[in-house]
């Protein structure tokens, strides 16, 4: 039985030797963070056409959830990917109900949101891009699908980009609680229509964490969780909404961020 995982470089590992045409990866180090990151440059392969960016670093739950280098090193990989200009729209995919499903909402709730604030005449003083956030919660709750919710925004508020944050699946036990996945192919959600720039008619790019993991007893596979998932959780939203704070409004310092989102 096949383990599901989200995760490209679990797909393309850089040290199990050739990996398919159409597809490279490139590791580094640095910091004590490593980055995976794999280029598929054609359709039809295992994952959507897309870079796929893997940051390894300490377990979420152990780290100081502020530390610069850790912010700083997925800040810089998401400006790598976003569009430089315009309004960015962060969806918090996911259950805030379920621990292991509630990264997206944690994390767009920490959002520094500066739409209301780049409207009018002053805007070009504030040293600030425009920023919404919205965690639109699950179909069960609200009774309308998230790629609806979405590409209603998307087409009122006409994003430069759309970044989705959700809890990812994972198949190697070291990544669980301890990797971040940026992606350039947008967000496909288990049993839902994916979020992607063809359904939602801009730039997609998903930020993720591995919360969970399949593992094959046998007869089938179970979805495990670690023990300390409560805290995972909390420390990864908050590292990742200060990651897409900075991204987003490189004038701020990390403690000024972390200031205005407290």
């Amino acid at each position: 039985m096949a383990i599901y995982t989200d995760i490209a470089a679990e797909l393309y590992p850089p040290q199990k030797g050739e990996v398919p045409r159409g597809v490279r990866v490139h590791t580094a180090t640095a910091s004590g963070i490593g980055l995976v990151r794999v280029d598929i440059e054609r359709e039809g392969l295992r994952r959507a056409k897309g870079r796929y960016i893997t940051l390894d670093m300490p377990r979420f739950s152990t780290i100081d959830d502020k530390n610069e280098a850790y912010v700083w090193a997925v800040a810089s990989q998401l400006r790598s990917v976003l569009p430089k200009e315009g309004l960015v729209l962060v969806a918090g995919i996911g259950n805030r109900a379920v621990t292991a499903d509630a990264l997206g909402p944690e994390t767009a709730d920490k959002v520094f949101v500066t739409r209301h604030l780049c409207e009018g005449a002053e805007a070009q003083d504030l040293r600030m891009r425009p920023v919404a956030a919205f965690a639109p919660g699950g179909e069960a709750t609200t009774g309308l699908a998230t790629a609806e919710l979405l590409q209603s925004l998307a087409a009122r508020l006409k994003p430069a980009a759309v970044l989705c944050v959700d809890s990812l699946c994972t198949a190697s036990s070291r990544r669980l609680g301890a990797s971040v996945q940026i992606s350039t192919a947008g967000l496909t959600p288990h049993n839902a229509p994916a979020l992607t720039r063809q359904s939602l008619g801009t730039q997609v790019v998903a930020l993720g964490v591995p919360t969970v993991m399949e593992m094959d007893s046998g007869a089938r596979a179970l979805v495990v969780t670690p023990k300390d998932i409560d805290a995972i959780i909390r420390r990864a939203a908050s590292l990742l909404s200060l990651a897409v704070n900075k991204a987003l409004q490189p004038a701020f310092s990390v403690g000024e961020l972390s200031f205005l989102t407290s």
